[in-house]
């Protein structure tokens, strides 16, 4: 009998799986929202809706320059030892918020055709 119970994983080790299984399905599903979903997880959809081309584009670069600014931080983390860790909790977040935000402002400037407007892509 005593041997049988010893072949049962204890609750601790039960648990334990159990939480690295959903970490691992947590971080898998972070990987899987990139694209151009509008999902949005740190912004407004409704927020630039008002605004007028001018002001979007002027919005847009303020973002923009902040979006450069959190980027060359988070190279310059990734340089160090342990930066990984310093990118995901003082970073991350924010560069996705204002990624999100950029995605919320583009879609605005296309729902109402403003002209001059800066594209990343070659053709237009």
């Amino acid at each position: 009998m005593s041997e049988r119970i010893a072949e049962w994983p204890s609750s601790a080790t039960s648990v334990a799986r159990i939480a690295s299984k959903f970490m691992v399905g947590a971080f898998l599903s972070g990987c899987a929202a990139t694209g151009n979903s509008s999902l949005t997880v740190f912004a407004d959809p409704g927020k630039y809706q008002f605004s007028s081309c001018e002001s979007l584009v002027n919005q847009r670069k303020t973002l923009a320059n902040k979006e450069e600014e959190l980027r060359l931080l988070m190279d310059k983390a990734e340089q160090s030892s342990g930066g990984a860790v310093v990118n995901v909790f003082a970073y991350k977040a924010d560069y996705a918020a204002v990624n999100e935000e950029l995605r919320l402002i583009d879609s605005a400037a296309r729902a109402k055709n403003c002209n001059n407007w800066p594209s990343n892509s070659a053709v237009r």
